[in-house]
């Protein structure tokens, strides 16, 4: 299931966009699915551009998977023309081979986009979960929550690897716009969202 909104008429408003706004495309890479997300900053606000993935499992041929991925994220990035691109360290595990192969997709998609011309910021799971949720141990549903809070939609999509990557895009909004809360002394996003109620897209 696609999820895609429509802010603009992009084609009718380039000037608009190149003055007053700017794409983020976020990427959680993986060898058997790949998830994508889309957000559009304006200012200090964010709003849902698209969320998706890139289902790999039929593929069998392991570089085929690779040339699909630089496919998809090439075509995103002609498509929607993101200023950056946020992308989720892999998470390193005992499985040395699934680790080569994941780092290959990683690598695949980042050389993708620094050929396009787009600047690339690798973020650790955990770096991610702290930013979205004030929390480095959230799982995937309390990470989907909050990103439904933040960015104002209501639709589950069918893989959460496609609410990962969205996160990784507002992880990097949240570092270049400094809107960040203070999660010490107990302070977390809770707390944060009732006192700015105007980082909640409506």
């Amino acid at each position: 299931m696609v999820l895609l909104f429509r802010h603009q008429d992009f084609g009718k408003n380039k000037l608009w966009l190149a003055n007053k706004a700017k794409i983020i495309l976020g990427i959680d890479p993986g060898t058997l699915v790949m998830g994508y997300g889309l957000i559009l900053v304006e200012g200090t606000k964010a709003s849902l551009l698209k969320m998706d993935v890139l289902k790999l499992s039929k593929y069998k041929d392991h570089y085929e998977r690779l040339q699909l991925i630089h496919a998809r994220v090439q075509e995103l990035i002609q498509t929607h023309k993101p200023v950056s691109c946020a992308i989720e360290a892999p998470f390193f595990g005992k499985n040395v081979q699934s680790m080569l192969k994941l780092g290959r997709a990683q690598g695949v998609a980042i050389a993708t986009a620094m050929h396009a011309g787009v600047p690339v910021t690798e973020y650790s799971p955990k770096k991610v979960k702290q930013s979205i949720t004030g929390n480095g141990n959230a799982d995937k549903e309390q990470i989907w929550q909050m990103l439904q809070r933040i960015l104002n939609f209501q639709e589950r999509p069918d893989y959460l690897d496609a609410t990962d990557a969205l996160a990784v895009a507002v992880c990097h909004f949240f570092q270049e716009s400094s809107v960040l809360p203070d999660t010490s002394k107990g302070k977390g996003w809770e707390q944060f969202l009732q006192k700015h109620p105007d980082r909640i897209i409506g």
